[in-house]
Parts: C-alpha cells; sequence; structure tokens
C-alpha cells in the first residue's frame, strides 16, 4: 500500500511516516502548504515526493491517505481523499463534533473507501490483554478511572490552543481517556463535566467528566495541558482491578507492564516492547485489504465523539447530558 501523508505534523514525522516505513507498505509521498517545508521533511524521512498542496497529494499515485491534520480540518479533508477514491487512516477526533463525524463516516461508506481513526493504544497488545481480563476475569465492573495530563509548553498559537481548529485538552488527550472508559464500561447513560481554561485561549486546557451508567457504574476521566504528564487506567470490579500506566503513549523501545488482581492474587504481566503505531498501519491495511470495519472504524469513532460532545455541553450548562 502506498501511503500519503497530508502535512508534515510532528506525530506524522516521528511516529507514524516510520511505522509505514517499517511495514510492508511505503510512504509515496508527503504535502505541506509550505512547499519548501514538505520538500525538507521529505528529504529527511527520505520520502520520494513531496509536494505544496495537499489537492496535489490527493491526485498523485498512492492508496491511502495518513489524515494527522488539526482536529478542525479532519472532515474536510478525509471526505476530499474519499471522493479521490483513497482509503483514510485518520487521526483521533475523527472530526470537530458527532455531527460531522456521521456524515464524514457516511461519506466514506458512500465512496467504498475504508476509514479507520488513529487511536493506537488499541492496538497495542496490552490493551488487548487488559480488555480480555476485564471481560473474562472481573466480576461486577463498576468503576474506571481513566487520565491523561501533560504540561503543554508550545507556543500560544499551537493549533490545541485554538478553538476555530478544534482545541482543548478533552479533544488532544482526554479523548484517550473517554476511548479507554468506554472500553470497559461501554456506553454512559449520561455524563457530567467541569472545565477550565488557564491560558484564556477559548479552548479547555483541563476538563474533568464523569460517565454515570444507570446500574450504578461509573467513569471518572480528565486530560489536562496544565500538569505534569499522567497516563493512567484503572477499572475495578467486585474481585479485582486492572491498572495500566503509562497508559496510552507507550514508546516503541520500552516495554508495558499490566499490574492487576483478581480473588486476592496480585499479578503483573510484562510485554515485550512494540511499536503501537506499526500495529495500527497493520491493522489498517488489513480492513483495507479485507473491506470489513477496522476496530477504530466509523462507528467508534462517532460513539466517542457523542460522549466528547455531551461532556462539553455539561461543562457549559453546569448540568448532567445524556449522549446523542
Amino acid at each position: 500500500m502506498r501511503f500519503g501523508i497530508l502535512s508534515t505534523a510532528k506525530i506524522a514525522r516521528t511516529a507514524v511516516v516510520p511505522a509505514i516505513q517499517a511495514t510492508d507498505h511505503t510512504v509515496a509521498a508527503i504535502a505541506s502548504r509550505d512547499p519548501e517545508r514538505a520538500e525538507s521533511v521529505a528529504a529527511d524521512l527520505d520520502v520520494p515526493a513531496a509536494y505544496g498542496s495537499y489537492e496535489a497529494l490527493l491526485a498523485a499515485d498512492i492508496d491511502a491517505v495518513y489524515n494527522p491534520l488539526p482536529n478542525g480540518l479532519h472532515g474536510e479533508w478525509t471526505t476530499r481523499a474519499a471522493d479521490a477514491g483513497l482509503d483514510v487512516l485518520c487521526e483521533k477526533p475523527l472530526t470537530a463534533d458527532a455531527a460531522e463525524a456521521e456524515v464524514v463516516a457516511a461519506h466514506c461508506r458512500e465512496r467504498d473507501v475504508t476509514l479507520m481513526e488513529a487511536f493506537m493504544y488499541r492496538y497495542h497488545p496490552r490493551t488487548e490483554r487488559a480488555a480480555e481480563l476485564v471481560q473474562r476475569e472481573l466480576e461486577d465492573v463498576h468503576s474506571v478511572e481513566a487520565t491523561f495530563n501533560f504540561r503543554l509548553d508550545g507556543r500560544p498559537d499551537d493549533v490545541r490552543l485554538d478553538p476555530d481548529l478544534a482545541g482543548g485538552s478533552l479533544m488532544d488527550v482526554g479523548c484517550y481517556a473517554v476511548s479507554a472508559a468506554r472500553l470497559f464500561l461501554g456506553e454512559p447513560d449520561r455524563v457530567y463535566a467541569t472545565r477550565h481554561d488557564s491560558r484564556g485561549a477559548g479552548v479547555d486546557t483541563r476538563l474533568t467528566g464523569v460517565l454515570a451508567y444507570d446500574d450504578g457504574s461509573t467513569a471518572t476521566v480528565s486530560g489536562s495541558f496544565d500538569t505534569p504528564e499522567v497516563q493512567r487506567y484503572r477499572v475495578e470490579g467486585a474481585n479485582g482491578w486492572v491498572e495500566a500506566r503509562p497508559a496510552f503513549n507507550v514508546p516503541a523501545d520500552e516495554p508495558a507492564a499490566l499490574t492487576y488482581a483478581t480473588d486476592g492474587q496480585r499479578t503483573t504481566e510484562r510485554f515485550d516492547p512494540a511499536d503501537q503505531y506499526r500495529l495500527q498501519i497493520d491493522a489498517f491495511a488489513d480492513a483495507v485489504t479485507r473491506g470489513v470495519e477496522p476496530r477504530t472504524g466509523p462507528a467508534e469513532a462517532v460513539a466517542n465523539m457523542r460522549v466528547i460532545d455531551a461532556l462539553y455541553e455539561s461543562a457549559e450548562s453546569g448540568t448532567p447530558v445524556e449522549p446523542s
């Protein structure tokens, strides 16, 4: 599969392009709105073609697109890639809100292209094992706590602080916590959230939410640009618990651990270093080849965005909101 990369974003340069190049697939082209930037990055990463516009990339000899543009541009350029007949791996979150996610998902179905949201942590063997333990070993799972915080010390014009580009801590890192809570507990019946904008940027730099379920289960999710890095999830059941840290962004060259206790027996499982970005690429290519919806396909993306929308609505209104 020949990939084209829509933009020279850091995540593309440092993680996804090297991951693709480590597989049987290739990065055939990269684009930037700055032609010199595209040429420079292409040379650094040994990518054969560089384009000074996204439109030119979509017309190139490629099979699929990786879209790491700012959140507010995901929907537009994913649909334009689909119009070009290209399968799309789009960075999370898929779009700026659930309504747009539904439109983009429908558009890709109509164009008969594969669409996958790039929640790379879902493809790490440790995440798969955690989900298996929660489903098979924990009884009466009733509580999840999921957190992804880090200190954003970037420029004031960082796209993650731009409300017009769907910035904010929930959209950038809190969405991982929402994804994990839903993985372990399913879809909430209502949510409640509080938010804070410490930079005066017009976006949340800290947001904490509670996902509530009619059976009494709850999940606490949080994302922040204002604290030292914390990546963690912990799942509690009547007979034990499962915990991972760092939970989401595990370096490809480092082992990972999963600690859990069931019926009084505590265990730590260790996992060999694994490039979850490479595993994500393999899963995407497999879904394209087999014509099946990926694990983090459109339905999952829309469901995650519905909870994110509800959290924002609750933070604005100060009242519980039912995701819809």
